[in-house]
């Protein structure tokens, strides 16, 4: 069940407004974080409305993170970070999804949690394409 309010579920104009899609996975849509401050952040969007982990079934759950899995092998291949980190919050917004933040030594916030959205690096469509490309090749 899809909730009109949420913009997961309805893509499109809402999502719009803190990331650009990339491409549907086998568990839902992978999309590129707008705010680039750590250049490859991605957010992974189960393709259900639901808040927690624990309302997946099993198989939901492995499909979901195998997906989680492919996202950071290739911001690995496109982007070379030292660590990945992952994020999974939705206190407001109620759909479950992970951000999988690059790090890098010499960026911001090394040895510290990511801010959620700094709102300091964004780019033009023609760049965030550009990027959202590289990481279909690389899937």
């Amino acid at each position: 069940m899809k909730d009109v309010n949420c913009a997961y579920c309805m893509q499109g104009d809402l999502v719009a407004k803190f990331a650009y899609p990339i491409c549907k996975m086998d568990s839902g849509f992978l999309y590129l974080f707008k705010e680039q401050s750590h250049p490859g952040r991605l957010i992974m969007a189960n393709e259900k409305h639901v808040s927690e982990l624990v309302d997946l079934s099993d198989e939901e759950r492995d499909a979901f993170f195998a997906d989680v899995a492919k996202a950071a092998r290739a911001i690995h291949k496109v982007f070379n970070p030292q660590k990945v980190n992952y994020g999974a919050y939705g206190d407001t917004g109620c759909h479950l999804h992970i951000h999988l933040v690059p790090k890098y030594e010499d960026g911001p916030e090394w040895g510290d949690v990511f801010a959620m959205n700094p709102g300091k690096v964004l780019l033009t469509d023609a760049e965030y394409e550009e990027i959202a490309e590289k990481i279909r090749q690389a899937l």
